[in-house]
């Protein structure tokens, strides 16, 4: 147990999440991966659990906790072996559900936010949009003012949850002159005239639906305005930091997991009369992966610790995501070569890990423009500040 972080307390937890996965998920993931659809009935037992309500405030269904049980969570969705079903969990309960609590208003939070943490409501957060990646200012869907409704035109794609979940938390330009300073976030039932879903067909994280969006003159009552007009920009770059940062604690566990089964691999398998954990290129390609998993861990919980103390974290996170994702992939590829012609087998976890892993770098902002932010900060000193209250 790492006690600069994590307290008995959070041990005990890490424990009955553990076996609460091995009981009531690992037994479906195979069909789930299989199907594309995560049965309803797991949210739910979710829900009953508290696992959607470690963060949330106690006057709507959730527990408040600090962010390493957040980091427990994440951390041992990874090791089911189930990228897609892991997104599924906390993009609902920390992308969609996020922004409910931040930015909605008491009447929201309550329509949306408890039965969310009850798993009741499956929610899903709609922003990259199919000509824009990772240009969020460039966004071009409306959502323009008529009386006493918004109306939404536009599209959204990559959206995680974006088939089945019950709401949408959607942003959309309500003054497009102003650029990103017009954009704003709306919640939007599922059932409303107009949206339309299509599923997409991906490489990895099967388990979990992803869809394009499509908005066809969708009428928003007013009261379904989260924050203020305008805001939307600022709201949503205030929470990067935390997605990114979920995105760097993913890819250390997943890589952590990978090397835990490779070891176990290679103590078994015979080669020359020996374990291959005796041979000394493949023990110091061990010994390097090692290194890399615990030093991008060791960063990621400081991280998490200065979040959880109020801090803003923008750069750090943006390294996390960066660093932790690119580490991730390279000791998934590793460990499925030390398991030769079986870590090309679908039979073997290592398959699925290569395919889910190589998300990473895209997701929640590429690589790419992670350097962009990043290198704003460090040599222009480009300062990003909180959105202001």
């Amino acid at each position: 147990m790492n006690t600069l972080y994590f307290t008995e307390e959070h041990e005990l937890f890490r424990k009955s999440f553990q076996d609460f996965l091995q009981k009531e998920v690992v037994p479906h993931i195979d069909k789930w991966e299989k199907s594309g659809t995560i049965e309803r009935f797991i949210w739910k037992k979710f829900g009953e659990m508290g696992y959607f309500g470690l963060n949330q405030p106690e006057e709507y269904g959730g527990m408040n906790l600090d962010i390493f049980y957040t980091v427990i969570f994440l951390e041992e969705l990874q090791k089911i072996n189930s990228g897609g079903f892991a997104a599924a969990m906390w993009a609902h309960a920390y992308l969609a559900m996020t922004h409910v609590n931040k930015e909605g208003d008491d009447a929201i939070k309550k329509k949306y936010l408890t039965p969310s943490i009850e798993g009741d409501k499956i929610g899903c957060l709609c922003i990259t949009e199919p000509f824009g990646g990772s240009d969020v200012a460039g966004m071009r869907s409306t959502a323009i003012k008529k009386g006493d409704k918004y109306i939404l035109n536009g599209s959204k794609t990559f959206i995680t949850n974006g088939v089945y979940s019950d709401y949408l938390v959607i942003a959309a330009k309500t003054d497009p002159e102003k650029g990103n300073k017009g954009m704003s976030i709306f919640i939007v039932d599922r059932d409303t005239p107009g949206i339309s879903a299509s599923k997409l067909d991906k490489l990895g994280w099967r388990a979990s639906d992803t869809a394009e969006l499509a908005f066809d003159d969708v009428e928003i009552p007013a009261e379904n305005l989260m924050g203020e007009e305008g805001k939307g920009f600022s709201y949503i770059m205030q929470h990067f930091a935390l997605e990114r940062l979920i995105m760097g604690i993913n890819a250390h566990a997943r890589a952590e997991y990978a090397l835990d089964y490779t070891l176990g691999y290679m103590a078994e398998r015979e080669a020359f009369g020996t374990t291959i954990d005796k041979f000394q290129a493949l023990r110091h390609s061990v010994a390097d992966m090692a290194s890399e998993v615990e030093m991008n861990k060791e960063f990621n919980y400081s991280i998490a610790k200065r979040l959880n103390d109020g801090q803003y974290v923008v750069k750090e996170a943006s390294m996390s995501k960066l660093l932790s994702t690119k580490m991730a992939d390279k000791v998934i590829y590793d460990c499925l070569q030390l398991l030769g012609g079986y870590g090309y087998m679908e039979d073997y976890p290592l398959a699925r890990m290569f395919r889910d892993s190589r998300l990473g770098p895209i997701g929640g902002g590429t690589s790419e423009i992670l350097r962009e932010i990043i290198a704003k900060m460090v040599i222009d000193k480009k300062e990003y500040k909180p959105a202001a209250k």
